[in-house]
């Protein structure tokens, strides 16, 4: 059997709850949102926030979200929120959850208040202004699940033997390409408790070709890597941008569900986020 270490290159956040035993709380109580630094990934990375070579969001998908009435009746809605790359801090998911858990019981007056509320929770935890949107029942049909177009590359017959991230595996061939290539293979692992995260990954891009077996491999190589989400999904997009060096480069990872959530991190030099589809695994 294959081991690799689970080390990592940087500084882990402390005081998290995250991999600690809690008591979920059901009065609301914003002190329950935790913020991580951004530069604690970005700085291994070489990256700073005046140099960032994309933008994006990591866009947030929450299903266990309700509160009461003003008359104690429990309401329901979908939650979507949109948290930019150039906060100082990205949310992190295990206190996303348990703050949501804490309006349970709580009364609100109308469901502008509940969002209002949780568009100002979220932009102090991130250091800047979010966007959120909240789905009323009457609104889930207009949700989509669509599955991202592009060449699905894992099919591609190949030999592996390395599960943590190598950007050697990547190559290029002589000719110029405008592609998008897909894989449902990503795998990396929490950074504090090592429980899989599992991603689709869609990445776009105009330049030399990328060999797609040493893409596959690439991405494969994550497995065993211990990372969030959008660390993640930036350390591929700039080791992509590094050693392939594309024009033009997205990179959009959707992640299956954890305690209600999903994170959809988003980056690319060249274009907007695509609209929030959910996938079948999500």
């Amino acid at each position: 059997m294959n081991k690799q270490s689970n080390s990592t290159p940087f500084e882990t956040p402390q005081g998290l709850t995250l991999g600690q035993s809690v008591t979920y709380e059901e009065i609301y109580n914003p002190a329950l949102l935790q913020g991580v630094p951004r530069s604690l990934n970005r700085d291994s990375i070489g990256l700073t926030a005046e140099n960032l070579p994309f933008q994006g969001m990591d866009i947030w998908t929450g299903y266990e979200l309700s509160w009461l009435n003003k008359k104690g009746k429990p309401q329901v809605a979908i939650l979507t929120c949109d948290v930019p790359v150039t906060s100082p801090n990205l949310i992190e998911s295990k206190s996303f959850k348990l703050y949501l858990n804490s309006f349970n019981q709580t009364h609100f007056d109308s469901i502008d208040n509940v969002r209002e509320t949780l568009q100002s929770d979220l932009s102090a935890c991130a250091g800047v202004a979010v966007n959120v949107t909240l789905w009323t029942p009457q609104q889930f049909h207009q949700l989509k699940m669509v599955e991202p177009q592009g060449t699905v590359i894992d099919d591609i017959d190949v030999s592996i033997d390395q599960y943590q991230p190598d950007a050697n595996l990547l190559a290029t061939g002589s000719d110029h390409r405008e592609e998008t290539l897909v894989s449902h293979l990503l795998k990396s692992n929490c950074l504090i408790t090592s429980q899989p995260d599992w991603a689709t990954i869609q990445i776009r891009y105009t330049g030399p070709a990328i060999d797609h077996a040493s893409l596959l491999k690439y991405l494969i190589s994550f497995r065993q890597h211990n990372e969030f989400h959008e660390q993640c999904i930036e350390r591929i997009y700039c080791d992509i941008l590094a050693k392939c060096q594309p024009d033009k480069l997205t990179v959009n990872a959707r992640y299956t569900r954890r305690g209600g959530l999903d994170i959809n991190p988003f980056r690319s030099n060249f274009e907007k986020p695509y609209p929030n589809h959910r996938l079948a695994r999500q």
